[in-house]
């Protein structure tokens, strides 16, 4: 009997042993597999000088200026920058999407350098030419986007700032609007299609590309997140950022869009505590694909919003 009994618990443990082995094989799989540049997921490093731009992006990588800046934890940051020709204090912080770079951004920069905007593209972590072994979601770069703007007021103490950016750049901001120290000078908030975390986020993905759900290979890639990159996947909320904020906000989100699916509209609206928030929807767009779906409209909300808080 008790040779029987020390068999099950031999057997037992080496079952215990070969699943905590399998599920952190997928944790770490699915951490490099979304964050990290180097394992050739998701995300892949852009170098901007292998990219074709046209259009506005090539209009706006020829015009602009780099601008550096040395992170909180020691990375390199870069940022393309636009001046107007003449005085202007008002500043737009343009903030793209996973595994974008900031030339893309090009036809939101033009547009608010049309509106008399100094512009600013950060390069988010692992992203173009900033540093950073993993992208961070909008987590860690919120800080950045804090930095980012702390120079721009060194630079020019009248500055007027307006925060925008699409997908995670969107995310990006929503999470920025929430710190306690983000300077007075940011004025108003724009985001198109950012997720509500990046949880929720991955969740979603993690069903729709491969069929599972969130538990258990969710929480390890997660935890794997937590020791190399310094965030949980739960940590990294728009939400709960959104509940901090007084600042005027615009949330735009395109009805199809099932990559940061449409529900979550409603989500960061709702959690959002500022008294001046607004939110367009616009029929028949997929994701990111909102402006270019109904310019007229999405830029005639854009405009209002801005007259309202940047004037």
């Amino acid at each position: 009997m008790k040779k029987v009994k020390k068999i099950i618990a031999v057997a037992l443990a080496a079952v215990l042993l070969l699943t905590a082995g399998g599920l952190a094989f997928a944790g770490n799989y699915l951490f490099r597999f979304a964050l990290d540049p180097e394992a050739g997921g998701m995300i892949s490093r852009s170098d901007p000088e292998a990219v074709t731009l046209e259009g506005d992006s090539a209009w706006f990588a020829e015009g602009s200026e780099d601008r550096w800046l040395e992170s909180h934890d020691g990375l390199k940051l870069h940022a393309l920058y636009l001046p107007q020709e003449g005085e202007s204090h008002k500043y737009a912080v343009i903030c793209h999407g996973y595994g974008s770079i900031p030339q893309y951004g090009g036809r939101f920069a033009a547009h608010f350098y049309g509106m008399g905007y100094n512009v600013l593209a950060p390069a988010a972590r692992a992203h173009e030419l900033s540093g950073g072994r993993y992208a961070g979601m909008g987590w860690p770069e919120r800080r950045d986007i804090v930095a980012w703007v702390d120079t721009i007021v060194e630079q020019d103490p009248q500055a007027e700032i307006v925060l925008f950016g699409v997908s995670m750049g969107g995310a990006t901001v929503m999470m920025t609007a929430g710190e306690a120290d983000l300077s007075l000078h940011v004025k108003c908030v724009i985001e198109d299609c950012g997720y509500s975390s990046v949880w929720d986020e991955f969740e979603g993905q993690l069903k729709e590309m491969f069929g599972l759900p969130a538990f258990p290979v969710l929480d390890a890639a997660s935890l794997v997140a937590q020791i190399r990159a310094g965030f949980g996947f739960k940590e990294a909320s728009a939400v709960e950022q959104l509940r901090k904020t007084k600042l005027p906000i615009l949330f735009i989100h395109g009805e199809e869009d099932t990559f940061v699916p449409y529900w979550m509209l409603d989500v960061v609206y709702e959690a959002c505590a500022s008294p001046d928030k607004e939110r367009l929807s616009i029929p028949g767009a997929a994701h990111g694909e909102a402006s270019w779906e109904d310019p007229e409209r999405y830029w005639s909300a854009v405009d209002a919003f801005l007259e309202k808080h940047m004037d």
